[in-house]
């Protein structure tokens, strides 16, 4: 879950982008995975949105492109991709407009071992991002990962860009993120 204590600032920015806006109400809900055969009945909904319930049936299944994938949905954006693509998340370097940094509410694609991972922009610090997203630490939350494993940056396209798409810089806390399979 989002630490509200961290990152309640989000909630009081005048126009905060719709994805991020989502973002927030998951990270509210019980998003952890369930160890085991049973999965979070949270996280088969987020499935749903997607539109990939036929083919996601567990959480144990990496899942942070099935999270981003219901959020642009969610929002109205368009997904230029389907099925398998929206459980990947290297997909997302073919979402949206490719920027050179990211602001809030962009898309970022990491490198990590055996994989990608995606999450949205929340703010950064000296050597870190801070994302919002699914499957980091088995849970939709906040946490901050190297901005030496960012490979692509992505805004969605926007008729008119909200007031708080900008850069936000934070104190460099928490635990840094080393692998969100």
């Amino acid at each position: 879950m989002i630490d509200f204590k961290k990152y309640g600032w989000l909630e009081k920015l005048d126009g905060l982008p719709l994805m991020i806006q989502e973002g927030i109400r998951i990270g509210k809900l019980n998003t952890s995975e369930i160890s085991g055969s049973k999965a979070n009945p949270e996280i088969l909904k987020i499935a749903k949105t997607a539109g990939i319930e036929n083919i996601y049936k567990s959480d144990e299944i990496a899942w942070c492109a099935v999270a981003q994938s219901a959020i642009v949905i969610a929002t109205g954006k368009d997904l230029p991709f389907s099925a398998y693509d929206r459980m990947r998340a290297m997909s997302f370097l073919h979402y949206g407009i490719s920027v050179k940094e990211p602001m809030l509410g962009d898309i970022i694609v990491f490198s990590r071992t055996g994989g990608g991972h995606v999450g949205m922009y929340v703010a950064e610090d000296k050597t870190c991002y801070h994302v919002m997203g699914g499957n980091q630490n088995n849970q939709y939350n906040i946490t901050r990962i190297e901005k030496t494993r960012a490979t692509g940056f992505r805004r969605p396209v926007y008729n008119n860009q909200p007031k708080a798409v900008k850069k936000y810089f934070v104190e460099s806390t928490g635990t840094i993120s080393k692998n969100e399979a």
